[in-house]
């Protein structure tokens, strides 16, 4: 089962919009995608509320896990996701 660790971009953590984006992207995923924080339980990455009660903060690390083809790639999509600070692009957006 590929596995990868990333740390939290976004400074608000892993909260409402960064945690909306990422479910959205998950659901979007040909294999089944979990999350959990480091050394704790795995949750379904396609779950807001499971996501949002991770209570993950900017620089925690995260464990994203899959399985079945395609699986690499989904990690590696939603792990760059994660890595990005998702709210700086949404402060340029309303400096617009």
């Amino acid at each position: 089962m590929p596995q990868r660790t990333v740390v939290i971009g976004s400074r608000s953590g892993l909260h409402a919009r960064p945690a909306s984006l990422f479910v959205q992207a998950a659901a979007r995923q040909p294999v089944r995608v979990t999350v959990a924080r480091d050394g704790g339980t795995p949750v379904d990455a396609r779950s807001l509320l499971s996501v949002l009660a991770l209570g993950a903060k900017h620089g925690d690390p995260l464990v994203l896990s899959a399985d079945g083809d395609g699986a690499e790639a989904a990690i590696e999509e939603l792990a760059a996701l994660v890595a990005a600070d998702l709210d700086a692009a949404r402060d340029v957006q309303e400096q617009r």
